[in-house]
């Protein structure tokens, strides 16, 4: 069977973690099969050119668009309006009734559902959202918009149009169901869906490629940022920890990513006379893997005002490691059960800045603690997170 996966930032361009995911569940497809296209915009294109390529087997379609990513509000809101209509206008002549058996689109972005609708109603097929994403219900959380506000309203809109769109809808976690459920009850085509990762370790490092070699690391336990720098993750609560271990002087704290609030950690850094972190721009995933094979402790943070319990997709890359994990989250988030009872590392509810801390200051100074953590955070990953079970879960629900 042919299906379209749909992601507003895909490989090899893209750094974030929702793009590996969907490349690896993109190959688990191909192994069971079956045949992938990605549909995906690109800012270097003309407008209605497609341009087409192969990546690791699967067919890759970009479609010009403006930037979605790393943009002012207002000009990412105008763009990702304009994504399915540019990317309908543009693939609309390679799309017969018989092109898809099913489409599979991933959220963010909440601007699919026109194209999703499109697609469905030409090849007469079914659609699976992978709802990462409570959209915009995380940024009301925030106090970025107001509830009742028209920007509100028109967001809301388009992520109707996008639920209403699938066939089934995966949400990451059980209490990201439940709230969804609440708040959608006339939706009842939910399930579970976790994220996933291949379990391929990466393996040692060959020194010239080494970040610690490259940092001046060697000695030092690592604690470990990648990935989004922005609002949803309080990075100040990290920053915060950062600030507690300064004067341990084998602590090194490592930001890795891009976002809204790299300036924050940069003036914190700076304010705050921190020598013991490094904030380094977004890397290739290959070059973020290897990174990973080289840190001793998974850090992570997410906003205590949040309703929704996200799962951050960085998780999975430290499991792949054996990285035992750290970090807070929102009150409620089931997350801190999993991880905790799994012994995978330690979560706290945002605030707990205390706990936190001194959770932090062992694993620094036991390294036979980080060791059994991490091999849990591994069968952690083998128990629940196999991009095997994503596939099987979302091809029993596309027949």
């Amino acid at each position: 069977m042919h299906f379209a996966f749909i992601i507003d930032d895909y490989l090899p361009v893209s750094t974030r973690v929702g793009s590996k995911m969907l490349h690896e569940l993109a190959l688990d497809f191909i192994a069971k099969g079956h045949e992938i296209t990605v549909i995906t915009p690109s800012v270097n294109l003309q407008p209605k050119k497609l341009d087409v390529i192969k990546l690791d087997g699967v067919n890759v379609w970009r479609f010009a668009n403006g930037p979605v990513k790393d943009v002012g509000k207002v000009k990412r809101a105008i763009n990702e309006t304009l994504m399915s209509f540019n990317a309908w206008r543009t693939i609309s002549s390679n799309v017969t009734k018989d092109t898809f058996d099913g489409v599979v689109y991933y959220s963010p972005s909440v601007f699919f559902g026109p194209l999703v609708k499109k697609i469905k109603n030409k090849c007469e097929c079914k659609a699976y959202l992978i709802l990462r994403d409570l959209f915009p219900q995380w940024a009301i959380d925030a106090g970025m918009i107001k509830e009742k506000s028209l920007i509100t309203r028109y967001f809301r809109f388009f992520e109707s149009l996008s639920y209403k769109s699938a066939d089934s809808i995966g949400l990451m976690s059980e209490k990201n169901l439940e709230l969804f459920q609440s708040i959608y009850p006339e939706l009842k085509n939910t399930h579970v869906l976790f994220n996933w990762a291949s379990m391929n370790p990466l393996g040692d490092i060959a020194e010239i490629d080494s970040i610690r070699t490259k940092l001046s690391l060697k000695d030092k336990v690592i604690f470990f940022y990648g990935g989004n720098i922005g609002h949803a993750q309080d990075m100040k609560n990290l920053m915060k920890l950062a600030k507690g271990l300064r004067d341990e002087f084998n602590a090194h704290f490592l930001f890795i990513g891009q976002g809204d609030e790299v300036g924050l950690i940069t003036r914190l850094t700076n304010e705050w006379r921190l020598d013991n972190v490094t904030i380094l721009p977004s890397v290739s995933q290959s070059e973020f893997r290897k990174v990973l094979a080289e840190i001793d402790i998974g850090l992570f943070s997410l906003a205590k005002n949040h309703t929704a319990h996200n799962f951050p997709g960085k998780l999975l890359g430290y499991m792949v490691e054996s990285i035992p994990i750290l970090g807070s989250v929102n009150s409620g988030n089931d997350l801190q059960t999993i991880i905790n009872n799994a012994n995978a590392g330690k979560v706290f509810i945002n605030g707990e800045d205390d706990s936190l801390l001194s959770y932090g200051l062992d694993l620094l100074k036991n390294k036979d603690l980080r060791v059994k953590q991490g091999l849990a955070a591994f069968r952690l990953l083998e128990d629940k997170f196999s991009v095997d079970a994503a596939a099987s879960i979302i091809l029993d629900n596309l027949k």
